[in-house]
């Protein structure tokens, strides 16, 4: 696995003010669509291209564009779903799959109760939206969803992660071709799970809570 934190002005500027406890709903989805947007231009630097001959206004010329299988994205529920248009921004040709994962209190481990992807992910870059890399054990059962569909290219694309999520999923998912982009890797997570100093619920910030 390898996990690439974006070093950039712009995205610790955005990232600073989404860690504000004092940044409302509109503004917090506002900016996490930016942000989201400057890391997928990091996540798609490897994304497959063909060479095609185009006509430019000028003079016959020679470009790139995207290969088919198109890439898919799939955002995880419910709040990676406030990632995708920031992604699709940039990628707008991809596909778009739905996987809704939970925790289970019991048994502590994340279940999937809905889905909305091609059986068949054979030959597919396949980018997974989800705000925080937290414990790791959503995004890891997320990626072996995708793997066993026959995706071979898998990559994560997170606002923040933990350090104790990071060593989860290389320890899970061990010879794995699956890449994690991050604006950063903070700290720590604390007793509750939250990540250390992180920005919340992510969920909860984008979207209010419903009770």
């Amino acid at each position: 696995m390898r996990i690439h934190v974006v070093d950039h002005p712009l995205v610790a500027h955005k990232l600073t003010t989404l860690r504000d406890k004092r940044t409302d709903s509109p503004t917090f989805r506002r900016l996490a669509d930016e942000l989201v947007t400057l890391l997928a231009y990091e996540a798609t630097r490897d994304v497959r291209t063909e060479q095609v001959d185009i006509e430019s206004p000028v003079t016959a010329t020679t470009g790139v564009k995207l290969s088919h299988p198109r890439p898919l994205v799939v955002p995880i529920l419910r709040a990676g779903l406030g990632m995708l248009d920031g992604m699709v921004r940039l990628l707008p040709t991809a596909e778009v799959g739905f996987l809704g994962m939970i925790r289970n209190e019991e048994t502590l481990k994340a279940e999937t109760y809905a889905t909305r992807m091609p059986d068949d992910l054979s030959g597919r870059q396949v980018y997974v939206l989800d705000p925080m890399l937290a414990t790791g054990g959503t995004l890891v059962a997320a990626i072996r969803e995708l793997i066993a569909r026959g995706a071979d290219d898998v990559t994560a694309i997170c606002l923040l992660a933990a350090p104790e999520g990071v060593e989860v999923m290389e320890r899970e998912l061990a010879g794995t071709p699956v890449t994690v982009v991050t604006a950063s890797v903070d700290e720590r997570l604390n007793e509750d799970g939250y990540i250390v100093p992180g920005l919340g619920d992510a969920g909860d910030r984008m979207y209010g809570t419903a009770g």
